[in-house]
């Protein structure tokens, strides 16, 4: 949440503008600003990994999680839903994660979209891959749930 002072000129109704020396803002009030949830889409072609990923990422921190089972639904969804980051599994049949990042990477509505893999065997080579692809970053399997959200904001550089 971000707080900002407003001043609002004599539009509220308990305070009466008088006019004359001195007129114009009379009270400044706080207000709250809601930021909207951040929108993650998981591809991943394991079910109970997404269940994990959206329970954190859901109850912890309140994100909206939407899911794809595969790299061609995950580009589907990517192109409709606009997602703030992908968390994409690299190791998946048919479409692997490393082929669907250069399908997101090619096309215009997809391309600014950051991703993060998500790998379960993350070798010093396959950093430097990654790191030459231009992911955003690289999360190990297994994962911590309870610290999933903070791991993804920090890669982010994103307040939490």
């Amino acid at each position: 949440m971000v707080e900002q002072n407003l001043f609002l000129p004599y539009s509220n109704p308990i305070y009466n503008y008088s006019g004359g020396a001195g007129a114009g803002l009379r009270h400044v009030h706080k207000h709250t600003i809601m930021q909207a949830p951040k929108q993650v889409l998981v591809i991943d072609d394991e079910e109970l990994i997404q269940e994990v990923i959206q329970a954190s990422l859901e109850d912890i921190v309140g994100w909206e999680v939407v899911l794809a089972s595969s790299g061609a639904e995950g580009l589907t969804l990517a192109a409709s839903e606009s997602p703030d980051v992908i968390l994409l599994d690299v190791s998946m049949p048919i479409m692997d994660g490393i082929e669907t990042f250069k399908k997101l990477q090619d096309d215009s509505v997809t391309q600014t979209i950051p991703v993060i893999f998500l790998n379960a065997k993350v070798q010093p080579s396959d950093k430097a891959i990654f790191s030459q692809l231009g992911v955003a970053g690289v999360i190990a399997k297994p994962f911590d749930p309870m610290t999933l959200n903070k791991e993804v904001s920090e890669i982010l550089a994103w307040q939490s």
